[in-house]
């Protein structure tokens, strides 16, 4: 990965601390889920800020797609002409308009002045790329489990960054500088979905960029009882898959090995997880570009310190 020059921001006229922020799109990618959708997008129009919304439909059917057209949120709509899966908010970050981007799903939201607390880190700190946020999850507002992981990271403060370094953070609650974004690439096409974070939070980190949790944001997640089922096999291809791409052999060959083992003992989203990495293997190698001494310390220190992150001895959030 090569670095990337930081400039800082230009001066701008003073915002309103209480009216619209034109400074913050967000994203949101939705499939066959109108009602949750909706729900967001009425979160989105409440907000002070006042954001430009994209929604990237990924496959819905025409109802769906007349309904968030008629939302008062007043989002774009883009339609890809198949489920793009987490590429989604790659199409949706090209299309905005902004400085800054902000990621929901279409059973997440952002709290009022969150976006505006966003924006005004991003303008302070050049160098930073990512902010993840904390995420209260239910009606209820409970805290997310992965709050309290990212808020113990072991990486070191850097001063000219806000917030606790991490690599690692939640797809539906975190607002990117758009030019790092699509400097580092985006999602990457061959994890396609599901635990698709570490490796972008990797290639932010070996351009230069800054990744960093911030609780002062707050995202809201109310996701639906009854969930997507069958997603677990794709978060462990996907786990073996960033080591492939990323991290020393030796690192992915143990990885591998386990879930192997974990094949062979009769695991379903093993064997599933498995033969998804072994018919993405040889792109992988094709596509392998190993971090940067800095950046594979530390995710070496995520590894032992039992943090986020695919290595050894990590714990999916």
């Amino acid at each position: 990965m090569t670095s990337v020059a930081h400039q800082s921001a230009p001066d701008a006229p003073p915002l309103r601390a209480d009216g619209p922020d034109g400074r913050v799109t967000v994203a949101v990618i939705t499939r066959d889920r109108p009602a949750s959708v909706l729900r967001t997008l009425d979160a989105l129009a409440a907000l002070p800020e006042r954001p430009p919304v994209i929604v990237v439909d990924n496959g819905s059917d025409d109802s769906t797609c007349v309904a968030v057209r008629r939302h008062p949120a007043a989002a774009r709509v883009l339609r890809p002409r198949e489920n793009t899966g987490a590429l989604g908010r790659n199409l949706a970050v090209r299309h905005a308009d902004t400085p800054y981007v902000a990621f929901s799903d279409d059973d997440s939201w952002w709290t009022p002045g969150a976006l505006r607390r966003a924006a005004d880190l991003l303008d302070a700190h050049p160098r930073l790329g990512l902010l993840a946020a904390r995420t209260l999850v239910g009606a209820d507002g409970a805290e997310d489990p992965l709050n309290a992981v990212l808020a113990a990271s072991p990486l070191p403060a850097e001063p000219d960054l806000p917030g606790r370094p991490v690599l690692g953070f939640l797809g539906c609650a975190c607002v990117v500088r758009r030019d790092a974004f699509l400097t580092a690439g985006g999602y990457h096409p061959l994890l396609f979905f599901g635990g698709e974070e570490t490796l972008l939070a990797y290639d932010l980190a070996a351009g230069g960029w800054g990744v960093t949790y911030e609780p002062s944001l707050t995202a809201r997640h109310q996701p639906d009882p009854a969930g997507r089922d069958g997603r677990g096999h794709l978060e462990r291809r996907n786990e073996v898959l960033t080591l492939w791409l990323r991290r020393p052999l030796p690192v992915a060959l143990r990885a591998s090995a386990r879930l192997t083992a974990a094949a062979v003992a009769g695991e379903p989203d093993a064997r599933r997880a498995l033969r998804g990495v072994l018919a993405r293997l040889p792109a992988a190698l094709a596509r392998r570009t190993p971090l940067p001494a800095h950046v594979e310390q530390a995710a070496r220190l995520l590894d032992g310190s039992g943090a986020l992150g695919p290595g050894e001895g990590s714990r999916p959030a």
